[in-house]
């Protein structure tokens, strides 16, 4: 250690302490020189080696990445040696060399998974980069011992290769649908917005109508805390409703409108009601199909009618080749009076899109459901089919709404009061179903509306004729015994 004496009043001391250096320089010439000369000596033997690799920006699926080593020495090059590093830094993967004293380069990886590319010696090209070549790469070099010419010398540079890919697709779907509409209870309803494929994860919005939708965020409950039923969600965003004892009072007040009529949704058309004896303009020679009736159009006067609170949360779940699915969820109060045909649209953004993508749907009530019945000309016996297939021309229903089946003024054919689904599938009608009348319900968050179809059932002559050869067979039997007991008599009159 060089100590450091005081100086006298007369000495000077620069900023850098010169005049200590100089007043100790007979103290630490000898060790300084031997130490000098040391790092002359392994200079010359060894020689210097520096390894840089320039940084690389965050990269997009499909492009061509190339990894630049640079390094400076006064060696002869041994060899550069690629790596991919795993699993946290334990696995070192080779991907590429390049052997200086054979001058060749050769790839470490399966030949059809081989698309590294030699550059320049140190410099390797990698076409279009998959999710999976994100992570950290190492660059080695190493240069012979001056010394030995035997020994390899080496020195390491690091870069992180980040690639991006932006979402391939996203969809919009109603949780807890297909559901019933509640003419007297406020309900909660959530859009899902699912974003698939994107890394980093992208960020996604939700829009009303063009407009971008001032929400409140909060967090999904645990599985635990959220249970099977509705009530323990709806207590985490509380309905925004008023006390319902006054619309219980007098329920039909809901049915009208400020000066006393019925009131209709506006966006239904007058001519979709009909009177009650109204005919079908095109009735089918097996069926009768009764005009569409609407029903359960009244809506609760307890709906708020000014702007809902839209409450919005979202998850990510990590996939396994490294992208993330991104869940987000919108819930509020519905309205139908208000929310019918609104427009909503779900937008993701990520840094490898140049513009947001989109995805939309539009709120919609189901409105004149179209039957098709086969076989059009049903027969005793018959498996009979009713299918919905589609709604009224421009009626892109959304969500997906909920079919009911019943029969008017009775049990269906296997005794149950309702089914459910797009299908009702009469087996072996009898001939009492004939003139028997079918309701289908299609009903969603949004409305509900009833289409009837009567069936009609013609006699089938195949069941006829069998159902008659036993008669004739027992009749023919009885006249053969007649015959025969005549034919006894008469032998037996003879011989008396």
């Amino acid at each position: 250690m060089v100590g450091i004496t005081q100086p006298t009043p007369k000495e000077h001391v620069n900023a850098h302490g010169v005049w200590d250096l100089f007043r100790n320089m007979g103290k630490m010439t000898v060790f300084s020189l031997c130490l000098l000369l040391c790092a002359d000596l392994l200079d010359l033997a060894v020689g210097y080696l520096t390894v840089t690799i320039e940084p690389l920006p965050p990269v997009v699926v499909g492009e061509t990445v190339t990894l630049k080593c640079n390094f400076k020495t006064d060696g002869r090059l041994r060899e550069i040696v690629w790596y991919r590093v795993t699993d946290g830094g334990t696995i070192k993967q080779k991907i590429f060399t390049y052997d200086a004293m054979f001058n060749t380069n050769y790839s470490h990886m399966e030949d059809y998974r081989r698309r590294e590319d030699l550059v320049y010696q140190s410099t390797v090209r990698l076409p279009e980069v998959r999710i999976s070549d994100n992570g950290p790469y190492e660059c080695h070099v190493g240069i012979y011992d001056r010394a030995t010419r035997e020994k390899v010398v080496l020195a390491s540079g690091n870069v992180f290769l980040t690639v991006m890919s932006p979402p391939n697709n996203i969809s919009v779907v109603a949780e807890n649908t297909p559901a019933p509409f509640s003419r007297y209870q406020a309900q909660n309803f959530t859009l899902l917005c699912t974003a698939k494929g994107g890394k980093p994860a992208p960020s996604v919005y939700f829009k009303r109508d063009g407009e971008l939708i001032e929400v409140i965020s909060y967090t999904m409950p645990t599985a635990s805390e959220a249970g099977t039923g509705s009530a323990n969600f709806r207590g985490a965003r509380p309905l925004i409703s008023r006390d319902l004892d006054e619309t219980k009072l007098q329920r039909s007040l809901s049915l009208l409108d400020p000066e006393g009529r019925l009131s209709r949704l506006h966006t239904e058309s007058p001519q979709h009601y009909h009177s009650q004896g109204q005919q079908a303009s095109e009735p089918s020679p097996a069926t009768e199909v009764i005009p569409e009736t609407v029903v359960s159009r009244e809506f609760p006067r307890w709906v708020h009618s000014t702007d809902p609170l839209y409450y919005f949360s979202h998850t990510h779940v990590p996939q396994s080749d490294g992208s993330v699915v991104v869940q987000a969820r919108l819930t509020w109060t519905l309205n139908p009076q208000l929310d019918n045909d609104a427009l909503f649209s779900c937008e993701v953004k990520h840094p490898a899109l140049s513009m947001p993508m989109q995805t939309e749907v539009t709120l919609a009530a189901p409105k004149g459901p179209k039957l098709f019945m086969t076989p059009t000309r049903a027969k005793v016996g018959d498996t009979v089919r009713i299918t919905v297939q589609g709604f009224q021309v421009g009626n892109e229903v959304f969500p997906e709404p909920l079919f009911t089946w019943t029969r008017v003024g009775g049990r269906l054919l296997d005794g149950s009061t309702e089914r459910e689904g797009r299908e009702l599938i009469l087996e072996r009608v009898p001939a009492e179903l004939n003139g028997s009348m079918y309701r289908c319900t299609a009903q969603n968050p949004l409305g509900s509306t009833d289409t009837h179809t009567r069936l009609i059932v013609f006699e089938n002559p195949s069941m006829m004729k069998n159902t008659q050869n036993p008669n004739n067979e027992a009749c023919h039997l009885e006249i053969v015994g007649l015959a025969w007991m005549t034919l006894i008599l008469t032998v037996t009159a003879g011989l008396t």
